[in-house]
């Protein structure tokens, strides 16, 4: 965690120098990945990118040398070089497309230093007074969409309340606005900011796809037509056509059912996620505006400016905000509750079942080491420490302390001794009445 200098120097002197304040990439609290300096930001699964490219450029750089290249002299005027430009520049331009889907801010929403503050309190004092354990922050509130209420989750990992439609990426550790999914083959959130980019990045694979694989074909039949050949045969002259004809082919379908399925989600105004989720054919969707202006919404509206800017410098409030206790006396809306991210289809946990033996056995052994009192002097204190040497307050204060936790020790382990009793007792009485069976028996 990023601790602030102290005013006028690490030392606090006047005379020390300024110590430069980090930016917001360098001490970013979620999983992402940044280079340029932050100008570029990535998902954790930022080398999946490079593999999306090889499987792009890999089949575009194998066209070209065996298909293309022998296509350029079999049309008139020229034409043949458009084939060679058409699949450069369309691949240029896809690969573009990739790059503004995974190395841009999907639309991630700031964290805030603290929870917000309550609408309600459970219950206040006698007196007026309120205590930390009164303030418990709701775990969902109701907002109207258009008419229609909906429901919004409050992120404890942001502490905040996630507007409509947003929600927190477990692989980014983000809070997302628009959040469709986490893709892994551009290594970045799809929401808000990129979402568009990234329609048009599938569908542009899509045509570069059935462009490859169509002009694959024309080779095939023109050296056919050129050799009197079967269909076969020809295939045969041109081992690449085969296997780049097999490849687009494959590809089209998950790249073009893709498409259409944003397609169909697009026309609906739905996220990915909303409609695994939510199956709005059950009920309402409150964003759908129409098939026209829900595509005029994605295509047409203008990207609103990320939330973040991550080359900015780290203000020292910023930096004391995060070294102070960010609990403020509240409770979480999850408390006592299964812990787990349930919008990313984790399951979940219950808070106190991992931790319940281990806590118990470090208590145990807590109290049994620190609390045990022996000629009324502090456990493990060190040998040149005393009860003289230590101020009276301090002293009077751990006293307390002292007494209330070791008579609860003393009390645990009175009755523990009480039930062992019991128990040898009531093992002896059995054996006696035992042995007294036996020796009737004898007789």
């Amino acid at each position: 965690m990023y601790v602030p200098p102290l005013p006028g120097g690490a030392g606090g002197r006047d005379d020390a120098p300024a110590v430069e304040q980090p930016r917001v990439y360098q001490v970013w609290r979620g999983s992402n990945e940044f280079f340029l300096q932050g100008r570029f930001i990535f998902g954790p699964d930022v080398r999946s990118v490079f593999l999306t490219m090889f499987l792009i450029i890999a089949p575009v750089v194998a066209f070209c040398v065996f298909v293309g290249r022998h296509l350029m002299n079999d049309f008139p005027d020229s034409w043949g070089i458009s084939v060679m430009v058409v699949v450069v520049v369309f691949t240029v331009y896809d690969l573009t497309l990739l790059l503004c889907t995974s190395g841009r801010d999907p639309g991630i929403i700031p964290r805030n230093t603290h929870p917000p503050e309550p609408e309600s309190i459970d219950g206040i004092n006698d007196s007026g007074s309120q205590t930390p354990q009164q303030f418990r922050l709701p775990r969902t509130k109701e907002v109207i969409v258009n008419g229609i209420s909906v429901r919004v989750k409050y992120c404890d990992t942001c502490m905040l309340y996630r507007p409509p439609r947003c929600s927190h990426c477990s692989i980014c550790n983000n809070c997302v606005e628009r959040f469709d999914h986490h893709c892994p083959w551009v290594g970045q959130c799809i929401g808000l900011r990129n979402y568009r980019f990234f329609y048009m990045f599938v569908f542009s694979t899509t045509l570069l796809c059935l462009y490859v694989f169509g002009f694959c074909w024309v080779y095939v039949i023109k050296i056919r037509d050129a050799e009197h050949l079967s269909i076969w045969k020809a295939l045969a002259k041109t081992p690449a056509s085969i296997v780049l004809i097999i490849y687009c082919f494959l590809c089209v379908w998950f790249v073009g059912g893709l498409s259409v399925f944003h397609l169909y989600l697009m026309s609906t105004n739905q996220t990915t996620y909303e409609n695994f989720r939510y199956r709005y054919d059950r009920r309402d969707n409150p964003y759908n505006r129409g098939i026209l202006n829900n595509f005029l919404e994605i295509f047409c509206t203008a990207i609103p400016p990320s939330k973040n800017n991550f080359r900015a410098r780290v203000t020292v409030e910023q930096g004391l905000q995060q070294t102070r206790s960010q609990s403020r006396g509240f409770m979480s809306p999850n408390m006592g509750k299964p812990i787990g991210d349930l919008e990313m289809g984790r399951k979940p946990v219950p808070w106190d079942e991992p931790r319940t033996a281990a806590d118990i056995r470090d208590l145990e052994a807590g109290l049994g080491g620190m609390f045990e009192e022996k000629e009324g002097r502090i456990a493990h204190a060190s040998p040149d420490l005393s009860r003289d040497e230590l101020p009276v307050e301090f002293v009077e204060g751990r006293t307390g302390i002292h007494s209330r936790q070791s008579s609860w020790v003393r009390t645990g382990r009175e009755e523990i001794d009480a039930m062992a009793v019991q128990w040898a007792a009531e093992r002896a009485k059995a054996t006696a009445g035992g042995n007294s069976v036996a020796q009737n028996g004898t007789h």
